[in-house]
């Protein structure tokens, strides 16, 4: 794992669930922590973010629905659900559930 970061600077942490035909585009800085779930057909851009928020135990990384879309920079923290059909904008920071088909940007909490 540490060989792997160190070539490509994405952090997959082995205990996240990931679906099928997950793309990573221009993938430097990205980070999926220890207890985050990515549905299907996921695109992620560079530097994004799908961590805790460091006031959770247990289940404390995002659900990710199938066929969204993570735009660069974004940060999706916490124990949360994004739906399927998603957009997150570029930059944005999510702290609440997203439903499925609404497109998310700026702070959204």
């Amino acid at each position: 794992m540490e060989f792997g970061k160190r070539i490509t600077s994405i952090e997959i942490h082995p205990g996240a669930v990931i679906g099928k035909r997950l793309f990573i585009d221009h993938g430097f800085g990205v980070v999926i922590g220890e207890t985050a779930v990515i549905g299907d057909d996921v695109t992620i851009y560079h530097g994004v973010t799908l961590g805790g928020t460091g006031k959770e135990w247990g289940k404390r990384h995002p659900n990710v629905g199938n066929r969204v879309m993570i735009g660069a920079g974004a940060k999706v923290l916490g124990n949360i659900n994004i739906g399927d059909d998603v957009k997150i904008g570029a930059n944005s920071i999510i702290l609440k559930d997203v439903p499925n088909g609404v497109t998310a940007v700026g702070i959204y909490k």
